[in-house]
């Protein structure tokens, strides 16, 4: 986590206020101290990992983190276990609340584009390590294509012709994480 932090925080200063890192490693460590190993009910699990993520940042990035993991959560609610199979459909259910809950759209040039080529990518898939390369595969094209695109959202839209050329600090915080996810198989 600790180069991880220093190149978001190296991506945000460009643009931001250069704490997307810090946020990111704030939230990952409330995870890690969160026992979700005490029960059997895979949605309660994720919920109290949505409220470690809300307890660690109010950050927008961090609101649709926890968006994300209430929603997935919600779907898994009273289940012991959930398919690979299924990791599309949970991933696009949270998509579409965080495009509720942030106001962006896709194509704005945000992490809901990664989220997007990623729920695209892993459609029809059920082998977890499959899933993984292709989540990192598409996570990673969805980067470059956005690359040369200004910020349609948040701070940056401000520079929007400035922010050409440079990553989206959260959509590159999530192709790492699932870069990281892909690695481990």
């Amino acid at each position: 986590m600790a180069a991880l932090e220093a190149e978001l925080n190296a991506a945000d200063s460009k643009l931001g206020d250069g704490d997307t890192g810090v946020m990111l490693a704030r939230v990952l460590g409330k995870f890690g101290e969160t026992d979700i190993g005490a029960g059997t009910d895979l949605g309660a699990a994720f919920q109290a990992l949505a409220r470690a993520a809300a307890a660690a940042t109010g950050s927008s990035l961090g609101t649709l983190f926890a968006t994300a993991l209430l929603t997935i959560g919600k779907a898994t609610k009273g289940r012991e276990t959930a398919q690979w199979s299924e990791l599309s459909g949970l991933l696009e259910a949270a998509l579409d609340a965080m495009i509720r809950r942030g106001g962006a759209s896709l194509g704005d040039k945000t992490v809901l584009d990664a989220l997007d080529a990623v729920v695209k990518a892993t459609a029809g898939l059920a082998d977890a390590g499959e899933i993984a390369a292709e989540a990192s595969k598409a996570g990673n094209a969805a980067l470059a294509a956005f690359l040369d695109k200004p910020c349609k959202i948040g701070r940056a839209r401000m520079f929007a012709e400035k922010s050409a050329g440079i990553d989206d600090p959260g959509m590159l915080g999530f192709v790492r994480l699932v870069d990281a996810l892909a690695d481990r198989d």
